[in-house]
């Protein structure tokens, strides 16, 4: 048979996996530096060259994008969490050094990136989805659409689709020796998604979907609660301007540009700049402002987001840390404690909790009806999120594990069983 692909396209992290001859699945391994991860950053960057009179557009992607992106980010576009906006229908197409560019194409060209060292000999691409794709108004069976079209821009052929938290499960649920129900929760960059499955052994293992639900909230999301309460009242935010004698609030939109660290380099206009500068001339703080504007100016926010994410990462297994940004006249150092960002994450958790109900209803079914919660995704390591689970199914019965990597290899065995259910069917 020739080989199986699953893809798990993430927000901030893919991950691809491949179906070996002998059953077993090899996740994918990518340099970066002296070391191999297998996980690759979901990110572009582009930049323009002069050869022989015309302007030729480069482009790299994962950890050699962040890498040119480094070393002249005056002079290159990065284009960050491009599955956020699948299912927004108002995000047509941008436009990179005065060429369009659908979000179909751009999606194309990660993927190839991607994909470039893996068989292409493939008999089948499994591509995970989320259950609701991210944003308010989020179409999802647009987002859906946009992917394919994504991948057949990227010449993969033959591609199936699967709910990421099914797949995230799927090797979980292979590892049982009796019948179970069994709660999914995948955590991802953008989105958490929920799969509610009845597990069923026997010589062909039956796996049969109960309900499905999803909400925009995860890994991002809680960067951003630790960006709005440490570092963004240091940059202004709170503060007043006076105008004609009377104080008002600093434009709040200087702050909501940081829910995404790389929207940061849409606020590098001359005019948004010299309107912040205004601002800041009749601030309170005015020292505030002009730190907010070497970080706009400097490209700073993938620094500053990396030393949000490890301070995140921190505090699931300390108590407190230290938040310590240093960068050319940039100086930020504040304590976080768990305590505070529980506190700070509490509406999100109460959106997963909302929807784990959603969910627990779609499929008439109650807590004391779960045999086992299965929780993946970089997210299940906070433990606020595994003690909502276990507050509500019990210890016993909530497991982790494949953090990263579990939506990928499921992805690509679900495949297999796929290939084979077709193969075996008589002419």
């Amino acid at each position: 048979m020739n080989s199986v692909t699953g893809i798990d396209f993430g927000t901030t992290n893919s991950v691809v996996a491949q179906l070996q001859p002998d059953g077993s699945v090899r996740t994918a391994r990518f340099p970066i530096g002296a070391i191999e991860a297998d996980v690759f950053r979901t990110v572009l960057c582009f930049w323009g060259e002069d050869t022989v009179g015309r302007n030729h557009l480069n482009h790299a992607a994962g950890p050699a994008a962040i890498e040119a992106y480094l070393e002249d980010p005056l002079g290159s576009r990065l284009i960050m969490s491009m599955k956020t906006y699948l299912a927004q229908r108002s995000f047509t197409q941008t436009r990179l050094f005065g060429r369009p560019h659908t979000l179909e194409q751009l999606v194309a060209m990660f993927l190839r990136q991607l994909l470039k060292h893996e068989p292409s000999d493939r008999a089948v691409t499994v591509l995970g989805r989320p259950v609701r794709f991210a944003g308010e108004t989020a179409d999802d069976v647009f987002g859906e659409s946009r992917l394919r079209g994504a991948c057949r821009e990227a010449g993969l052929g033959e591609v199936e689709v699967a709910f990421e938290p099914e797949a995230a499960g799927y090797r979980f649920t292979r590892g049982l020796n009796s019948a179970a129900t069994v709660l999914i929760a995948d955590f991802g960059g953008g989105t958490s998604d929920f799969s509610l499955l009845r597990f069923e052994p026997g010589a062909v293992s039956r796996v049969t979907p109960l309900a499905t639900d999803g909400v925009g909230i995860a890994g991002d999301s809680f960067d951003y609660r630790i960006i709005d309460h440490v570092v963004s009242p240091l940059l202004g935010k709170g503060s007043t301007y006076n105008v004609m004698g009377k104080d008002m609030p600093i434009p709040a939109e200087y702050f909501s540009a940081f829910a995404r660290w790389h929207r940061l380099s849409m606020m590098r206009t001359p005019r948004t700049l010299r309107e912040i500068a205004d601002v800041a001339r009749t601030s309170a703080h005015p020292e505030q402002l002009a730190t907010l504007i070497r970080i706009v100016e400097e490209e700073l926010g993938f620094h500053l987001y990396r030393v949000v994410s490890a301070a995140k990462a921190e505090l699931s297994h300390a108590e407190r840390t230290t938040l310590s940004f240093h960068h050319e006249g940039v100086a930020i150092e504040q304590t976080i404690t768990r305590a505070d960002f529980e506190r700070w994450i509490a509406p999100d958790l109460a959106k997963l909790s909302a929807t784990t109900d959603r969910v627990l209803a779609q499929a008439g079914l109650d807590e004391g009806d779960i045999d086992r919660v299965f929780l993946t995704g970089g997210t299940a390591f906070v433990p606020a999120v595994r003690g909502l689970f276990e507050r509500r199914f019990g210890c016993a019965r909530v497991a982790c594990g494949g953090e990263f990597v579990s939506v990928a290899e499921g992805l690509a065995l679900i495949g297999a069983d796929r290939v084979s259910r077709l193969t075996s069917k008589p002419a």
